[in-house]
């Protein structure tokens, strides 16, 4: 009782921070001259530019958006830490605004993810300091893409194949953002990342969802690589 509410409470912070980092400009804090990207990318449409790309371009540009907010010490939502949460709003902003996905279906998509995300944190880590950026955006991607699954009408099969794809092919990701701060490679590691959410979500519908390696098991392996890494790279 109340996690719907909860949820929309997440989905309406989501959005903000989408909307607001698309307005803005100039030079994010910190010292390291990062300038903003988001709004350049929404409007740099290439006269070549095929419905592909566009798609990719804006999923890039919606997790750009909400990276820089965080880097600026904006409201963002942790899906599932700070430095990770450019990737699931990126992906369901993106299929919200393009495919005018309904915000009753967003709302579940949105629970899903928090499932997913959930079992990784109850049975490894989805901390940085911890198992490095695998398990913050690695975890994201898994999340990000479970929920376009389900979104895309995916079995449980094809949510769990997506998921387990998101967070497969990031195992051994290392944490090492530039003088401490949340935002070289950060965010553009999360823009990189949604997108292939949206990838893991295509190959997981092309299939029946029967696949070797199950979401636990990389959810395992990605918690002793983690606990493997040197502490240098986390």
């Amino acid at each position: 009782e109340g996690i719907l509410q909860h949820i929309e409470e997440i989905w309406d912070a989501m959005k903000a921070s989408v909307k607001a980092g698309l307005n803005a400009e100039g030079i994010l804090p910190g010292g390291l001259e990062v300038k903003r990207k988001a709004k350049s990318l929404i409007n740099s449409q290439h006269i070549d530019e095929t419905p592909e790309t566009r798609e990719n371009r804006m999923v890039c540009a919606y997790a750009f958006a909400v990276g820089e907010q965080n880097a600026s010490g904006e409201t963002i939502v942790t899906a599932p830490t700070c430095g990770s949460c450019g990737v699931l709003p990126g992906v369901l902003y993106h299929l919200w605004k393009s495919r005018q996905v309904s915000e009753a279906r967003i709302l579940r998509a949105l629970a899903t993810a928090g499932l997913f995300g959930n079992i990784v944190k109850t049975n490894a880590s989805i901390s940085g300091a911890e198992v490095g950026c695998q398990g913050e955006v690695g975890v994201a991607c898994a999340m990000a893409a479970a929920a376009a699954s389900q979104l895309f009408g995916g079995t449980p099969a094809q949510i769990e194949y997506a998921a387990e794809m998101g967070l497969e092919h990031h195992l051994g990701l290392t944490c090492d953002p530039v003088c401490g701060l949340v935002q070289i490679p950060c965010i553009e590691r999360n823009a990189y990342a949604a997108a292939r959410a949206m990838d893991a979500n295509s190959y997981a519908m092309f299939t029946d969802g029967k696949h070797r390696v199950s979401f636990d098991k990389v959810v395992e392996v990605m918690k002793i690589t983690g606990h493997d890494l040197p502490s240098l790279y986390k």
